[in-house]
């Protein structure tokens, strides 16, 4: 299983801001997307989750094409996506927070569902009847990421992971993320820190004016940063 993205072209405000994107993401791998502030990696997120329409170009979930749906159609098919921000329902509490992801399962799926968020993350079972608003950051991205988890998906978009976190939680995170990957789960992460990302990651696309000029293993990265280092100069 894996997404497949050709020849992916978005408009915002009438200007293109990516220009025939084509990359794969694949299954129980984790993918890093590197590159300056503009260079276009919202967009190519939001276009992939469906929160914003593409001019042209698809995207393919094995052969289930996900251009043109709804971002809950999408998540319905099996991509989760977690945003930037540790958005969170802050007057509902933790536990409430987490059923929203398996509203539409059984009892026994809920309960299980909540016991996997339990076992990822312990630090929120203690919290579960506090209201997720007054949360700390990490433990509302923590929430933010169990729901994704929860919603049993094929892959999980993770927008800036460690943005304004203490280290001791982006650790706690990226062992998330890397169990997700260990348990099959193929995981796309845009990551401010590019050394937190290569580090995690296996693969890596590096982004250039709305083009991809790298796609390729992250050891590359590691070992040519000058490649990464001129897509950020360029902006």
């Amino acid at each position: 299983m894996s997404i497949t993205v050709e020849n992916l072209v978005v408009e915002r405000g009438g200007k293109k801001v990516l220009h025939g994107i084509s990359f794969t993401l694949a299954a129980g791998r984790i993918s890093t997307l590197l590159g300056a502030n503009g260079a276009g990696k919202s967009s190519t997120v939001m276009a992939l989750s469906g929160a914003i329409p593409t001019a042209s170009g698809t995207v393919r979930l094995g052969d289930v094409t996900l251009t043109g749906l709804s971002a809950d159609a999408v998540r319905r098919r099996g991509v989760a996506m977690v945003p930037e921000g540790h958005r969170v329902l802050g007057q509902m509490s933790v536990e409430d927070n987490l059923l929203v992801a398996v509203l539409e399962r059984g009892v026994n799926a809920r309960r299980e569902g909540l016991s996997r968020a339990f076992a990822i993350f312990p630090e929120l079972e203690a919290r579960r009847h506090q209201r997720a608003g007054d949360l700390s950051g990490g433990q509302k991205q923590m929430v933010a990421m169990a729901q994704a988890f929860l919603a049993r998906p094929r892959f999980m978009i993770v927008d800036e992971l460690s943005l304004g976190l203490a280290p001791t939680v982006v650790r706690r995170l990226a062992e998330a993320l890397t169990l997700a990957a260990e348990d099959g789960i193929g995981v796309l992460l845009i990551e401010q820190f590019a050394n937190l990302a290569l580090g995690l990651a296996s693969h890596a696309l590096v982004m250039e004016r709305g083009r991809i000029v790298f796609d390729g293993a992250s050891e590359t990265l590691r070992h040519q940063p000058d490649i990464l280092h001129g897509a950020y100069l360029a902006e």
